[in-house]
């Protein structure tokens, strides 16, 4: 524990307030010019109808910026998320691999190496023609998981896990003796690209050498298997790693703290801090519903919404902003069992402009019976840059809801 986290801890006064984090992936963006509005450079939020977050920002809120990691630097969905949750993403470093399979309920035992897998679309020549082989449906996914578990249950002395995600999605585990990550990916993160070879991110570790050739022999296994299909006849893997220690959320803050999330990845996330993961919601309507009914249950909330991402991911501007308008129709759900703090943020932007995740800093939205108003008139980047939170670090946004919920005695004379 750092000497910050000493001092958070010291004045922390559990006062039994109820939170709630809404994450709308990928949220934030950058203006531009789009056939729907030729005369005027606007972002998603706010080309988009808002009118349940415009009546919550006539409430009184205070809005911001954040930096997720740092300047410059353009966060995964760990990172991301790992520092809105209040732990430095740069002193807790987690591989994308663990979280996908601790968020599809797969235990991993110390040793255990797990890998975040895509299935893609090869040519004859092996280049990969598309990194998510069209967003194959989960069924066809679990097909295929299906196959690949029957013929290979093993890789010398290493036993392999395969487990099923959403979509495109998922996860590869290494249960044998010697291993270790972090691996580089096979992902060569675009198309055109042969599959990219894994290796050490470090030559002096004999473990990450072992596990280097681990992968490549599960290469060698699986793409035959996989050869006859049209459309998912390759896959890439990313996040190669174990899993590392890290401190409690309920020790961290003193709250009680529940997952509402529909993919798999984010419910790692939380599970990895010691959230409770509730199952069972699928749409961001039944997520609220089912805040609700927990309200009595836990402190804090975290709720996740992919839809924004996944938009901007596909460079569709039309499709972010209605994202953007079916979480806002939903939103009263939440609105009338409001938490005495709320927050409304993204784990990073995602432009559609740029098809991918940036280093652009995402609109947050803060609002308590204390954190004043900004007198802004709707929860914007461009309302955000005038709001009354500055720009800051995103690990600082859970101990500012801390601070609005009163749980925190003073410092000092």
């Amino acid at each position: 524990m750092n000497q910050l986290d000493e001092l958070y801890s010291k004045l922390l006064v559990k006062t039994g307030a109820k939170m709630a984090l809404i994450v709308l992936d990928g949220l934030g963006d950058i203006a531009t010019r789009t056939p729907d509005h030729p005369q005027h450079e606007l972002t998603p939020l706010e080309a988009a109808t808002t009118p349940n977050l415009d009546w919550l920002v006539a409430q009184g809120c205070a809005q911001g910026r954040m930096t997720p990691v740092a300047p410059g630097i353009t966060p995964g969905s760990g990172p991301g998320h790992l520092a809105l949750f209040g732990y430095d993403p740069l002193e807790y470093q987690v591989g994308r691999g663990v979280i996908e399979a601790l968020g599809l309920g797969v235990e991993l035992k110390a040793g255990d190496v797990a890998a975040r897998a895509n299935f893609c679309t090869l040519n004859a020549k092996g280049i990969v023609t598309d990194r998510r082989a069209g967003r194959i449906p989960t069924e066809k996914c679990e097909e295929l998981c299906a196959l690949l578990k029957k013929k290979i249950k093993k890789i010398g002395d290493t036993e392999v896990i395969i487990q099923a995600g959403k979509e495109h999605r998922f996860v590869v585990i290494f249960c044998g003796k010697g291993l270790e990550g972090p691996l580089t990916d096979t992902d060569p993160n675009r198309e055109g690209l042969p599959i990219a070879t894994a290796k050490p991110t470090s030559a002096k570790s004999a473990k990450q050498k072992k596990t280097a050739k681990l992968i490549a022999a599960f290469y060698k296994a699986a793409l035959p298997v996989l050869k006859g299909q049209k459309v998912a006849n390759g896959f890439l893997m990313r996040g190669v790693a174990h899993q590392p220690a890290i401190p409690t959320f309920e020790n961290r803050y003193g709250m009680r703290a529940a997952c509402l999330a529909v993919y798999p990845m984010y419910k790692g996330l939380a599970q990895l801090v010691g959230m409770k993961k509730i199952e069972g919601p699928q749409t961001i309507a039944e997520q609220l519903e089912r805040y609700v009914k927990e309200f009595d249950n836990y402190e804090f909330f975290f709720i996740h919404y992919k839809y924004t991402d996944k938009a901007g991911e596909d460079g569709n501007f039309a499709a972010k902003v209605k994202a953007i308008e079916d979480f806002d129709a939903a939103l009263p759900i939440l609105l009338n069992k409001r938490p005495d703090v709320l927050a409304i943020t993204g784990d990073h932007s995602t432009p559609c402009a740029m098809k991918g995740h940036s280093w652009h800093p995402q609109p947050v939205l803060l609002h308590s019976a204390c954190s004043g108003s900004d007198k802004l008139q709707r929860f914007t980047e461009t309302g955000a840059n005038q709001g009354g939170l500055g720009h800051f670090e995103a690990k600082y946004l859970l101990r500012l809801m801390q601070a609005n919920a009163k749980m925190f005695d003073k410092f000092g004379a």
